[in-house]
């Protein structure tokens, strides 16, 4: 007779949900470490070429960088623990034990579902409440080549806007409004698409008729001379919302300051599409760890001995490295306004659940 429980007995579902959530941290510890390690080695020589950078800065990079790392490895880490885990099953036929007690396919990985559920719930809250803020904090640090942070709210990096045949770059952006402070400043003042002059100043503010320069030089190209210019006043007709919202990064905000800043685009008439994109992927995302399980199931079934353990188990790495693929390609999508934004961050995740479902119904059940 058949088991038509969701899940098998209460001791075998902790069994297997033990050692599913213990494998795949031991292999997130182990990818974090391995990148992080090879990440800092990378950076460190930009950190400590800043004068009075140390190790206290190389410890801070660690900290900003381990949650990005963290969060973007977890659903890798979640299908290689479900691999060891369903493998080590297979290989000292525990499976076997388990069907022949009449337990099927969907109620074995049931467990491993269940736990990569929570998994993905606090993915999701590490994200809004840790991955964001070290990811804006880290991109304000990198903005000034790892020297002193900048600590305005409101931060933004490397932000460019055209005005007519200008464009205007600004190094770091803070504040709101009025309060908008541009430093870093460089414009490119154009003539019919040919280049006249450049114009660089350590810092700029709005005021009644543009912007106001501070510590400003002018390069003229024609002359190639370069002098210095006082109350220099330059994008007339610029509004600060035109810096503020030009460079929003999802990652950098969570899912309330995103809406807020979609809200703000919106009302100011810009294209709001691949930020809709990322605001939906910020709940795909973590919940693509609930798939891990049922696209590396194959793994679990078929007899040990017969020799295709091992292929059933690249199967399985495989399809879950397919849906990574496919994710990020649906996502860049999205970002070029190609597919819409619920299609962008959903598509991936439905598709492949599908696909998980019928090769499970179709070998094993």
């Amino acid at each position: 007779m058949v088991n038509l429980d969701f899940f098998p007995s209460k001791r075998i579902a902790l069994y297997m949900a033990k050692l599913f959530v213990l494998r795949s941290l031991a292999v997130l510890a182990a990818l974090v470490v391995v990148l992080q390690t090879l990440d800092l080695l990378g950076e460190s020589g930009k950190i400590l070429r800043v004068a009075g950078n140390g190790d206290a800065q190389l410890w801070q990079y660690v900290a900003l960088r381990i949650p990005q790392l963290v969060a973007r490895f977890l659903p890798f880490s979640v299908l290689l623990g479900t691999l060891i885990t369903l493998a080590t099953l297979n290989q000292n036929s525990e499976v076997v034990s388990m069907k022949a007690a009449g337990i099927s396919a969907h109620q074995i990985i049931a467990p491993l579902m269940l736990a990569s559920l929570l998994i993905a719930a606090l993915s999701f809250v590490f994200q809004e409440t840790v991955v964001t803020r070290a990811t804006a904090q880290l991109s304000a640090w990198q903005a000034v080549d790892y020297g002193p942070i900048p600590r305005e709210s409101g931060t933004s990096n490397n932000v460019w806007v055209r005005h007519q045949d200008d464009l205007i770059f600004a190094r770091v952006v803070s504040g709101r409004g009025a309060g908008t402070r541009l430093r870093g400043v460089t414009v490119y003042d154009r003539s019919g698409g040919t280049l006249e002059t450049v114009i660089e100043a350590r810092a700029a503010r709005p005021s009644a008729n543009g912007w106001q320069l501070e510590g400003a030089t002018v390069f003229d190209v024609s002359t190639t001379t370069e002098r210095s210019a006082a109350n220099l006043i330059v994008g007339r007709g610029v509004d600060p919302t035109q810096f503020t919202l030009a460079n929003v990064d999802p990652d950098e905000q969570d899912v309330a300051q995103l809406r807020d800043s979609i809200e703000q685009m919106e009302a100011a008439g810009r294209p709001t599409g691949p930020l809709k994109a990322g605001l939906w992927h910020k709940f795909s995302g973590p919940l693509s760890a609930v798939l891990m399980p049922l696209l590396a199931a194959v793994a679990a079934f078929g007899l040990a001995r017969s020799g295709q353990l091992f292929l059933r188990a690249v199967i399985g790495m495989a399809l879950g490295f397919a849906y990574f693929v496919a994710d990020n390609f649906a996502l860049a999508m999205g970002n070029f306004g190609a597919y819409p934004p619920l299609l962008a961050a959903w598509a991936p995740f439905v598709l492949f659940l599908l696909i998980g479902e019928t090769v499970l119904v179709r070998t094993e059940e």
